[in-house]
């Protein structure tokens, strides 16, 4: 496996070599690892449609768009209800 250098802030470089120490790794270990567990975001696009597909299938669950907009309106507005506690 070949290696690449990636530059970030020195601050950034210090921050995750400390969480990769803290769970006994280095950080080149830690970086592959969390490259290894993210998704990308055409990945996360292929796991909503199937998450949308197994929902269908099991409960006829199919919202129109403007369906779906209200619900995500409504978690938004959810969510920042509960980030101002």
């Amino acid at each position: 496996m070949s290696d690449a250098n990636v530059r970030i802030p020195e601050e950034a470089k210090d921050r995750l070599a400390a969480i990769a120490a803290a769970e006994g790794l280095s950080l080149r270990a830690y970086l592959s690892r969390l490259a290894d567990t993210l998704l990308t975001p055409a990945e996360r696009a292929e796991q909503a449609e199937r998450a949308k597909a197994t929902l269908n299938a099991w409960n006829g669950y199919a919202p129109t768009p403007d369906e779906q907009q209200e619900l995500d309106d409504e978690l938004d507005r959810r969510l920042a209800q509960a980030t101002q506690r």
